[in-house]
């Protein structure tokens, strides 16, 4: 049986902190629910957790003077803050204490479950239900080796350019709205992201230019769809 991801969650907030830990465990986590930053320290160092999800105004130790310890003892794992302000300098100064990300409240489960998601797969701790590979026309997609062959060339795709298109493969024919691509695979939603999906969509076409029988459908104010011609 597969070990359960281990999410610590800071959040002096008693009743989002509650919300939070049963979202979570119904989504099949592990979770501590800390009620301030010194009892969440000492957690982290008894539970070595997969991620943090920190609260960036809590008692007897704020978010920002965490994160920096746990930073102290590892480089790698997603800290993603919880916080009420979206004022670029409080971004900034969370970012320099070792956050990944931000949640600003209010929120959504989804979003929030979304942007953790993002962050397991990345660092390899969610075990992908999809296939090993796919086939895309003359093409062979393996996502975990970044590897897009076809014929006598095989090219090798960014992090990013294999999430998408695996979200593409997992979903054929379907009209994908361009919120859940951005959710799925950047695990938020805003007009800079959506930008950005555009260019890697653009890239992805081009790749995939020697398939006539794929395209990627752009739908019109909705999102995209992916359609394979047998």
């Amino acid at each position: 049986m597969q070990q359960k991801i281990k999410i610590l969650v800071a959040e002096d907030d008693l009743q989002l902190g509650f919300i939070i830990k049963d979202n979570l465990e119904e989504a099949g986590f592990q979770v501590i629910n800390c009620p301030d930053g010194e009892t969440a320290w000492e957690y982290y160092q008894k539970m070595d957790p997969d991620l943090c999800i920190l609260d960036v105004n809590m008692p007897y130790r704020d978010g920002f003077s965490l994160a920096k310890k746990i930073r102290q003892k590892s480089d790698i794992i997603p800290i993603l803050f919880l916080t009420a302000k979206s004022l670029e300098e409080d971004k900034l100064k969370g970012f320099a204490a070792g956050a990944d990300d931000y949640v600003v409240k209010p929120f959504s489960m989804k979003e929030l479950l979304s942007r953790i998601n993002v962050f397991l797969r990345r660092n390899k701790l969610l075990i992908s239900p999809s296939p090993a590979s796919f086939s895309i026309g003359r093409f062979t997609f393996t996502p975990q080796e970044l590897k897009l062959a076809g014929g006598e060339e095989t090219i090798t795709l960014t992090q990013r350019e294999a999430e998408l298109l695996t979200f593409l493969c997992e979903h054929p024919d379907k009209v994908l709205r361009r919120e859940d691509i951005l959710l799925h695979v950047w695990g938020k939603n805003d007009f800079f992201l959506g930008r950005s999906m555009d260019v890697f969509l653009a890239r992805l076409r081009k790749l995939l230019a020697a398939e006539p029988a794929v395209t990627i459908e752009t739908i019109h104010k909705v999102g995209y769809r992916f359609t394979i011609k047998s």
